[in-house]
């Protein structure tokens, strides 16, 4: 039976709450205790997927195709565990499965209410969700007071009676701003917040102030008489260079030790941070830079990419360099194309995912830019479909060429709408999603990077390399060296005589890890740290 750990946020959203919750279950996790975690949405939306990136940041894609918040990625990079659809919960899944169950009569007559089967509903999830871990964190998605958000809050407080107190923590993160004009720190918004929860039923256990400093003691004590919450369980999540130091920065304050004992689960072993100090350890020590340049549509919002700047991040400290993003938005390289000319001093450049025509031939300027300049490349997903449609138009000669997506009258469409997406009539979870088997073709670069025939890789698009046109393109010099297994549809291309250029269509940032950095990642770094020849 797992113990659960329920962390709420309070005063305002992203002050990194999701970066605490990863880090706790870090915590857990170096004690040799099975650790899971869960992530609660309160919009009403099923899932991530339909939703704009300028809305809600990146969209992270779970190997079972569950589209999710991208919470479930700092999870997953830091418990270096592969999660489910179903550890993302929000309050679309939770209606949507009420009422079906209503319409088919289910709850036989009864009045169907928030209290109990909203609630019963939500807490059914999160069980069911937690099977297997001896520990599960459940971040609480918002901001306590929203009205959207009460049910959950409402459904961890009865959890608390059903599982008791030694089974449950509540642990709230909430701001404690500085204030720049007298340099003080202000705990009012904190507690607050803590005043909402105690309204509805909830007594923090833990506070985790979120600051720019460590707290000191007298901060600390004023925060701890206030909110009702003993001395040592008050910490603090300050600014530092990395997320990563997360984990570490509690840890030195006691917090792993305060919630074992919490939890009763103190017997447990000597916290192991080895391979952690490693990665921190090459952090510290990288001396050298490397500027790595962004192409994307969505750039005004950097947690658009989130993923993707980690896989980046975990690539260069291995490789025991710095990295520096420069962001190029492609609506501007599109109304002015000579400003791609700003990103040709980069090291490296990945043109990254997205959808829809805006912006596009921004992104095709950069492809051609590093294609023509000898900078190391790489595309991911529509990346690499816009890396097709350059080579396309550039190299093979086709003029017009373009994706159906982007110009259904193309005279020359490279890129097309897979033949299982054309009956598609609805949006929300019926791209290709999740991992697929790739096969790699031997002697092509792709294959010496993964050093093995296949691997798995997460999808999420509906266009595809239309294979029409491929006997042409590889004519002029383009290598396939990446096949779905399961059916014949182009998953990687490079090409030769290039320093370094490679495009997929899955998407390799979601399974990189600290300790074990993506492929495609590792290759690029290690190409754009080359001397340019």
């Amino acid at each position: 039976m797992p113990k659960y750990v329920f962390v709420t946020g309070g005063v305002l959203s992203s002050v990194g709450k999701g970066v605490v919750s990863a880090s706790i279950g870090r915590i857990l996790k170096a004690r040799g205790l099975r650790v899971t975690a869960i992530k609660v949405d309160p919009y009403l939306n099923v899932d991530a997927g339909t939703m704009s990136p300028f809305a809600h940041g990146e969209v992270f894609v779970t190997y079972d195709g569950g589209e999710t918040d991208l919470d479930l990625g700092h999870y997953e990079r830091f418990l270096d565990v592969e999660l489910s659809r179903d550890n993302n919960i929000t309050s679309g899944q939770i209606y949507h499965a009420v009422i079906s169950r209503e319409r088919r009569g289910e709850y036989l007559g009864q009045t169907v209410q928030l209290i109990p089967h909203v609630t019963d509903e939500i807490k059914d999830r999160i069980r069911s969700s937690s099977g297997g871990a001896d520990v599960s964190v459940v971040e609480i998605g918002g901001t306590v007071g929203d009205y959207e958000q009460l049910p959950f809050l409402e459904a961890i407080r009865q959890m608390r009676i059903e599982e008791g107190a030694e089974n449950t923590a509540y642990i709230h993160v909430a701001l404690v701003p500085k204030l720049w004009s007298t340099g003080e720190l202000k705990t009012k918004p904190l507690q607050h917040s803590v005043v909402e929860l105690r309204r509805i039923g909830i007594q923090p256990d833990i506070i985790i102030a979120r600051s720019q400093e460590p707290l000191p003691d007298d901060i600390r004590k004023k925060v701890a008489l206030f909110a009702n919450v003993p001395f040592g369980a008050i910490f603090a999540s300050y600014d530092v260079d990395t997320m990563y130091r997360v984990p570490k920065m509690l840890e030195s304050q006691g917090f792993g030790e305060y919630l074992t004992r919490l939890l009763r689960l103190d017997g447990r072993q000597e916290p192991r941070w080895d391979e952690w100090d490693a990665y921190l350890s090459k952090w510290d020590n990288a001396v050298r830079s490397v500027k790595v340049v962004m192409c994307g549509k969505y750039v005004k919002l950097r947690d658009s990419y989130i993923s993707i700047v980690e896989a980046v991040t975990h690539a260069a400290v291995h490789l025991g360099v710095r990295p520096i993003f420069k962001w190029c938005d492609s609506d501007l390289v599109e109304k002015e194309p000579a400003r791609i000319w700003d990103y040709a001093d980069a090291d490296a450049l990945i043109v990254l995912p997205g959808f829809g025509r805006r912006g596009t031939e921004g992104m095709i300027e950069g492809v051609r830019l590093a294609r023509e300049e000898g900078i190391p490349f790489l595309g991911i997903c529509f990346g690499m479909q816009l890396a097709i449609v350059e080579f396309a138009r550039n190299v093979a000669g086709l003029r017009g060429a373009n994706s159906e997506e982007l110009d259904p009258e193309t005279p020359h469409p490279v890129v097309h709408l897979a033949p299982e997406q054309r009956h598609v009539d609805a949006y929300g979870g019926t791209m290709i999603l999740g991992n697929k088997e790739v096969e790699l073709v031997p002697g092509t670069l792709a294959h010496g990077l993964y050093g093995a025939s296949t691997t798995v890789e997460r999808h999420r698009h509906r266009y595809e390399v239309n294979l029409d046109y491929l006997p042409m393109l590889v004519e002029r010099g383009l290598i396939v060296s990446g096949w779905r297994r399961d059916s014949r549809k182009v998953e990687i291309v490079e090409l030769r005589g290039h320093p370094y250029f490679v495009a997929s269509q899955f998407h390799p940032e979601f399974r990189s890890r600290p300790t074990r950095p993506a492929p495609l990642f590792l290759g690029l770094l290690k190409a754009a740290i080359e001397p340019r020849k």
